[in-house]
């Protein structure tokens, strides 16, 4: 071991790059949530846990701007995929409109 280094042409800052389109940030997630991530990408045969948590942060994104009407007709698709319900029969179903309380 030297007695002296010469950092005259060190440079200050990360040794690696920053990856562009991606933001490092702090923050605090439940312990059941973490884990529920991490066994997720373990049963998938291993990946990154943060990836999937971006993931369904994307998914969410994309669902919640969607319209109502839209969310709705994809929810009951998702539903009632692979059951035997006979076509059309869901189209004439309208949602009742709750009694307004009285002050």
């Amino acid at each position: 071991m030297s007695q002296e280094y010469d950092f005259s042409k060190g440079k200050r800052g990360a040794v690696a790059p920053v990856m562009t389109g991606k933001t490092r940030i702090t923050i605090r997630l439940d312990d059941e949530v973490v884990a529920w991530f991490r066994a997720q990408v373990h049963a998938a045969g291993g990946g990154n846990y943060q990836s999937l948590i971006n993931q369904a942060l994307r998914e969410h994104m994309r669902t919640s701007a969607e319209p109502l009407e839209q969310t709705l007709r994809r929810v009951l698709r998702e539903e009632f995929r692979g059951k035997t319900a006979r076509p059309g029969r869901l189209r004439h179903v309208a949602l009742k409109k709750r009694p307004q309380r009285k002050k």
